[in-house]
């Protein structure tokens, strides 16, 4: 017979381990691999004149999603050719969303935290695609990102196409046509 000194561990255990499997289960979407061919996950974030933007509003069009920082060289490096990329492919159903996961200044205006520093990036590149602003990282761990950059080709119903870690050359002939073999899928050319 069981003490109730001695039931305490076990008691303790069974209620740990509830615990846990709870946890599980209330998080089961969050921890969902993002795989190719999966429902990419929503977002909830801010452009730069702070207005808010979730992936339902590119729904219908074919996303290239970057997830970036202006501290990461690699992001800085591969930016003009993605807005070659942009340039180069005029469908009105291809749109590249490149999420900053810098963080808001502490002296930053808190009407647009943002402030000019991703604005004044993105006009001396002359990036004319969209830039939203994630100060707290959410979208990493959305997307489980390993690191910056990473970026996430959607296909128009919102599913994942290719998932590319680290940087790449946007517009060269390869990337170009896996964007249009999204854009325009059952071609040969891709156009």
């Amino acid at each position: 017979m069981l003490t109730l000194k001695r039931s305490f561990p076990y008691l303790g255990a069974g209620l740990g381990l509830g615990l846990v499997v709870l946890i599980a289960w209330l998080s089961r979407e969050t921890l969902a691999p993002i795989e190719v061919g999966g429902p990419a996950p929503d977002f909830a974030l801010v452009d730069l004149q702070g207005n808010p933007k979730s992936l339902e509003d590119y729904r219908g069009s074919v996303l290239l999603l970057n997830i970036w920082a202006t501290w990461c060289t690699p992001c800085k490096e591969e930016m003009p050719s993605m807005q070659r990329l942009y340039d180069e492919v005029q469908d009105e159903d291809f749109r590249i969303v490149a999420v900053s996961i810098d963080r808001a200044p502490p002296d930053a205006d808190p009407q647009n935290p943002v402030g000019g520093k991703l604005r004044a990036f993105a006009d001396s590149l002359g990036l004319t695609f969209t830039i939203l602003h994630d100060p707290e990282g959410e979208i990493s761990t959305t997307y489980q990102a390993s690191g910056v950059p990473e970026s996430f080709v959607l296909d128009r119903d919102g599913r994942v196409v290719e998932r590319i870690r680290g940087p790449r050359d946007w517009d060269e002939p390869r990337a170009v046509e896996m964007i249009r073999s999204v854009l325009h899928p059952g071609t040969d050319s891709g156009q």
